[in-house]
């Protein structure tokens, strides 16, 4: 299992390779990525150098986008959540731009935390539109203080890259289950998925101890495809569809 791991995450890292594009302008570098918001469009990060560090930001496009769709984040509760997950992964918002420096040596894990922040704030506010004033990661805290689950929130891993990996819970190992590691993926698309994959076992493959992988998947905002839910199996992770919830208690309370 450990070489089928290891080949998944070397084929990930140069299809990253591959797909990524670098343009020089003015004063700054746009680095075009294979990873899709929600309007299909390429996630682009920019890059400028101030000394000897370097400033990487969404040039606003992430929460400019969310405002122009009617997602209002002036709200104390919405901005305590993305401070929070922004925090998670290191990033700051300097005045409507999602920002992180960087030293020419960890340039490279610096850029992967922005591109997981703009992926996941993204995430985060697409909500669904019977629960618009609801956030899904909220939504499955509620879930686990409600079966009275111990957990820890906003955890982030090392894998065996050198990348960190953030997940919103993690529940500490019992005599009955080992750690588990959980994901709110609000809009289970493809590169959601498939990111997670790559979290998921590139984290697995640099701990010592056994641990367990949580989806949990929101399908009352969009449809899961079967395809998706093999994918998850097939790589150990355990796909919680929101619709059937309650299924997932007895693994996660163990």
């Amino acid at each position: 299992m450990k070489k089928v791991c290891n080949a998944l995450i070397e084929e990930y890292l140069a299809w990253l390779r591959k797909q990524i594009t670098v343009s020089e302008l003015d004063n700054a570098c746009e680095i075009t990525t294979p990873f899709l918001d929600r309007h299909n469009d390429y996630l682009q990060i920019y890059v400028i150098q101030d000394g000897d560090q370097y400033i990487l930001s969404d040039d606003g496009y992430i929460l400019a986008d969310l405002k122009m769709s009617g997602v209002d984040l002036n709200t104390e509760k919405r901005q305590r959540v993305l401070k929070t997950m922004l925090r998670g992964f290191g990033v700051d918002n300097i005045d409507g731009c999602l920002r992180i420096k960087a030293t020419r040596k960890n340039l490279a894990q610096r850029k992967h935390a922005l591109l997981q922040a703009m992926l996941a704030v993204n995430d985060l506010f697409l909500v669904a539109q019977s629960r618009v004033a609801s956030f899904f990661v909220e939504d499955v805290e509620q879930f686990l203080r409600l079966h009275k689950i111990r957990f820890i929130p906003n955890v982030s891993f090392v894998g065996r890259s050198g990348y960190a990996h953030h997940f919103d819970f993690a529940i500490p190992s019992s005599e009955e289950a080992p750690d588990r590691f959980i994901k709110a993926i609000n809009s289970p698309t493809r590169d959601s998925i498939l990111s997670y994959i790559f979290a998921w076992t590139d984290t697995r493959d640099a701990r010592i101890s056994e641990a367990q992988a949580v989806a949990f998947l929101n399908d009352e905002s969009k449809r899961v495809s079967q395809d998706s839910l093999d994918a998850l199996k097939s790589y150990d992770i355990f796909p919680a569809l929101w619709s059937q919830r309650e299924e997932s208690v007895k693994l996660l309370a163990a």
